[in-house]
């Protein structure tokens, strides 16, 4: 009977202990491991130029007002085509009713469209749109980081940040003692590139008000743009 009971005691013994084992595996496994940030910033320039110009009118005949907005933006697409590099996108176009002073009676109609032309080169587009201000309106200027930038910017500093992260990583290990490091996990991540700029509006309204075609004065600016790397290593002790 005592016989027994030492088998049983040492039965639970062992299997308490071979159930302890996972636990003691997953204390080694975070064993002499540190969470480091690493994070590089460059200046981007904003090399994409967006501008948008639009056309309004208002007509008690809602087809001769349709028939005037479409000569005038077909006028300036044509326009616009003959210019290399430029990128057309056929913005908003909407028509609503105008009323009377009690609000009941229409009493007409008003449509407004707009263009939107894209280009890196900011000469031949400035040189377009003040052509195009003669026939448009100034809707916005706008200024963005052009994708092939965007990704090249991202490359680079992608492998800045990494680097920035083992340099912080071989620190962090030479302070500890330790013999050197593995890499247990590593989160990349990008900041800053914004929406695009606007432009001031007085600015703007200056241009359009001009009597003669004006290029409109162009200062892009640029944008600080980061990348952080987050992660976190094994040291490995001597």
């Amino acid at each position: 009977m005592h016989t027994f009971r030492r088998s049983a005691a040492l039965l639970a013994l062992t299997v308490g202990s071979v159930a302890s084992l996972p636990a003691l595996a997953a204390d080694e496994l975070h064993y002499n491991q540190i969470s480091l940030r690493a994070e590089v910033s460059q200046e981007v320039a904003r090399d994409q130029m967006i501008v948008t110009l639009y056309t309004e009118e208002q007509n008690t005949d809602p087809a001769k007002l349709a028939a005037a907005i479409s000569t005038t933006m077909n006028k300036a697409t044509a326009q616009a085509k003959q210019v290399k590099d430029i990128t057309l996108r056929t913005g908003s176009r909407n028509s609503y009713p105008s009323y009377d002073t009690k609000g009941q009676k229409i009493t007409g109609w008003r449509e407004r469209a707009e263009l939107r032309l894209e280009s890196t080169d900011f000469a031949a587009l400035s040189k377009l749109t003040g052509e195009l201000l003669t026939d448009l309106k100034m809707g916005g200027m706008d200024f963005a980081i052009a994708d092939p930038t965007r990704k090249a910017s991202e490359d680079q500093l992608l492998k800045e940040a990494v680097t920035a992260f083992k340099t912080r990583a071989q620190l962090a290990t030479d302070a500890l003692g330790g013999k050197g490091y593995k890499i247990v996990n590593l989160n990349l991540n990008s900041n800053g590139y914004p929406q695009p700029y606007l432009r001031a509006p007085m600015m703007m309204k200056a241009a359009a008000m001009d009597s003669a075609p004006v290029t409109p004065e162009v200062e892009a600016g640029t944008s600080q743009v980061s990348m952080t790397a987050d992660g976190s290593i094994e040291v490995l002790m001597q």
